[in-house]
């Protein structure tokens, strides 16, 4: 290590630890700080300090020649204490650098963390923490990308699997032992086989951002496994690296893109930008607090000592801070730009919008990411609410933004429950979500159409638990969501009756069918295309072990096959993938009849009325679906009605020019039925003068290309859904 004399003045930009061959660059933002020490350690972890010599618009910054890729270094930052107004600098506590490339090291618990003395928030404590701290890495940038291309899969196109990289894979006995858990066994040949099979294009990866567990979980022998405690926002988490090696995870991150991409498949990023893992006022100081507290976080007015919560994790980082954007704008660019990702989900996307108090679709979040010409360019996904006042903000983001659509969550369990005034809702939801969308000149592909998600009942459990089962998390089964609109389909938990089995399958396939034919973007929550279960733990967010990992020894290969299905159909058809929204109006070119692009039908075979829609009971539906109509003209506004909380809401699509050109597909009719009991449905007389084959049955798999009697009534089994095909009249059926 040179002698720390010889550090240079360097530049304020990039910030973090560059390394430009020669040597590495050192630059973190303080608006308080009066001076900042670089901390090197050597491979005993023995400091040796240096100050930054430069500031440049609150940058502290420094070169030094020779100092080169696995380099471990901290920060010290002197300046005021003083917790009632917002100012908590303490140079006894080692620090993470905000743009640290790479951690290393695992955090340990210890009063010398906290700022503060513990049991006295007041009192600045001397001890050091460095012995306890992970520290960053000085990373080599260079990556053999050779022709990697992002699959570019457009967003009306694409099917979501969100997964957790260290679940998926823990389990999986053809992944190589030392993979399991890791980025290498993300990419390895099984898993990408599995993906490619299902049609998935994108993969949704929970937080990867290096973050750590809460105290209060290590003493209950939990962890934080989901990771939403982020604290650096740079740097991959250093525990899915398959080898032990510093700063090695970051290339095998790479590698993983590169692998993913190979296969046509998209990486997608849940980030965590709105709170970090330093907690509450009697957290530890870790980065963000110790270097600038007062302009990276959101501070009670009347006691700067206290921090601004709409996350319900402590803290909310300070977006009015135009550091503090930079910073989450330059982390969004980096792993765009050098480490090859393709979007990102952001985690209660509602709490970065907040600019005084009330959620603002205008506020300096937006503006930035709309005119930045590569964020701008990625999918962009909102968790629309969080936990402050006027959080739940679904169909109010931009229209550069996708949503999770919570709407259309709890409008189909609703349905698939059988509960009651549910039919115009599940109308709504399973074509687009208009009502959310249409008005504000965005598509069906804003809506993120998941029935479950990491956060609730996996979709095995949503038909065999009524309540939640967390008592394996340590609080008395207080935490997780009490309302989560599930029905155990008569058994609370594992039944071997089998009628009971029957019924909790049927009810899983009809909201996979359900999800799959949706306008809108799909989601799949990992395993439930083969029955995970959690056991009815709808909050595993501390489970690090066999509830949580996917069990590939106990696979429902059926099921599997079923959805392999599903998502074939949905790629091979437009019509279920349509960039524009349902109008109800007639299609040019489609005959002498001009048939609509949608028509909703009662099982009689009768157009829905205005009070068809608005009857209580009514637990039925058929739906006609133009595949001449799969990409309109010019739209605009539909005069027509269709019910209180109808299914369009009178709103067309986006309107913009059209060069003539549509996307032809094959017409469908879609019959639902979410009764106990068998339910016959019959052909409207309009449609019955083609041949119609069943493609899809969620009641019986293996039923498929057979022609079906207009003539007669047909038999749609309780909680199923039938899928027709239509043919030319005397067509030989397509296989």
């Amino acid at each position: 290590m040179p002698d720390p004399v010889a550090l240079w003045p360097g530049t304020s930009y990039p910030l973090g630890a560059t390394f430009d061959g020669s040597g590495t660059n050192f630059a973190i933002f303080s608006e308080r700080a009066e001076r900042i020490e670089l901390c090197l350690f050597d491979e005993q972890r023995r400091e040796t300090r240096a100050t930054l010599p430069e500031i440049t618009a609150f940058v502290h910054h420094g070169y030094l020649p020779e100092i080169g890729p696995d380099q471990l270094y901290g920060y010290r930052v002197y300046g005021p204490w003083a917790p009632h107004d917002g100012h908590r600098c303490n140079p006894d506590k080692l620090l993470l650098d905000p743009y640290a490339k790479a951690i290393d090291g695992a955090l340990q618990w210890s009063p010398a963390l906290y700022g503060h003395r513990v049991g006295d928030p007041d009192t600045r404590d001397t001890t050091d923490s460095a012995p306890f701290m992970p520290l960053g890495v000085v990373v080599n940038p260079y990556f053999d990308w050779a022709d990697d291309r992002p699959p570019n899969t457009p967003l009306h196109k694409t099917l979501i699997y969100e997964a957790h990289v260290r679940g998926l894979t823990m389990r999986h006995p053809d992944v190589p032992e030392s993979q399991r858990g890791t980025y290498a066994g993300l990419a390895s040949a099984p898993i990408v086989a599995h993906l490619t099979a299902l049609g998935v294009t994108a993969v949704e990866l929970l937080p990867i951002h290096h973050s750590i567990p809460e105290a209060s979980l290590g003493q209950r022998g939990l962890t934080n496994y989901w990771g939403y405690n982020s604290i650096g926002y740079f740097a991959p988490h250093a525990g899915y690296g398959s080898v032990r090696q510093r700063g090695r995870h970051v290339q095998e991150f790479k590698q993983m893109v590169k692998t993913l991409h190979r296969a046509g498949i998209e990486v997608l990023l849940d980030v965590v930008y709105n709170h970090t893992a330093e907690g509450d006022h009697l957290g530890p100081s870790l980065a963000f607090r110790g270097i600038d507290n007062a302009s990276y976080y959101r501070l009670l007015a009347s006691d700067r000592s206290q921090y601004v919560d709409y996350t319900g994790c402590g803290n909310s980082l300070n977006m009015l801070h135009p550091n503090v954007l930079q910073l989450i704008m330059d982390s969004l660019r980096y792993w765009i730009v050098e480490m090859h990702v393709d979007g990102f989900r952001f985690d209660l996307a509602a709490a970065l919008a907040r600019e005084l108090h009330d959620v603002d679709r205008l506020s300096a979040f937006f503006d930035i990411i709309q005119q930045d010409p590569v964020i701008s360019r990625v999918k962009l996904i909102a968790e629309p609410w969080d936990l402050g006042e006027g959080g739940y903000q679904v169909g109010n983001f931009p229209p550069l933004w996708s949503e999770w659509n919570g709407r259309y969550r709890d409008g189909v369990r609703d349905y698939w429950r059988g509960a009651d005034e549910s039919l115009a809702d599940f109308a709504s939801r399973f074509t687009g979500s208009s009502d959310l969308y249409g008005s504000s000149g965005r598509r069906p592909s804003a809506s993120i159409n998941f029935v479950t998600a990491h956060d609730g009942f996996t979709l095995a459990d949503l038909v065999a638990y009524e309540q939640k089962h967390n008592e394996a998390n340590g609080e008395n089964n207080h935490d997780g969501e009490d309302h989560n609109r599930s029905w155990n389909s008569g058994v609370e938990g594992p039944t071997t009756d089998p009628v009971i089995v029957d019924l909790r399958a049927r009810r899983v396939r009809a909201m996979l069918t359900t999800l799959f034919l949706s306008q809108g973007v799909p989601m799949l929550l990992a395993g439930d295309e083969f029955a995970r279960t959690q056991l009815g733990n709808n909050n595993a967010y501390c489970q690090d072990n066999e509830m949580s990992w996917l069990d590939w020894s106990s696979v429902d290969h059926e099921l599997a096959a079923f959805v392999a299905r599903l998502s074939d159909v949905r790629h091979r058809h437009p019509v279920f993938r349509r960039r524009r929204f349902f109008e109800g109006k007639p299609v040019r070119g489609t005959g002498d009849d001009h048939e609509p692009d949608i028509a909703w039908y009662t099982p009689s075979g009768t157009r829905m009325s205005d009070n068809d829609w608005r009857v209580g009971y009514a637990r039925t539906l058929a739906v006609f679906l133009n595949g001449e109509g799969t990409t309109p003209g010019p739209s605009g506004p539909w005069s027509g009605t269709a019910g209180p909380s109808g299914p369009w809401s009178g709103t067309a699509g986006p309107s913009g020019p059209w060069n003539g050109k549509r996307e032809h597909d094959q017409s469908f009719v879609v019959l639902f039925n979410a009764n106990r009991e068998e339910t016959q449905f019959t052909l409207a007389s309009e449609l019955c003068d083609d041949m119609w084959q069943v493609t899809i049955d969620s009641a019986h798999v293996d039923r498929a290309d057979e022609m079906i009697d207009v003539g007669r009534p047909l038999a749609v089994p309780g909680f199923s859904v039938l899928l027709l095909r239509r043919l030319s009249s005397g067509a030989v059926p397509v296989r």
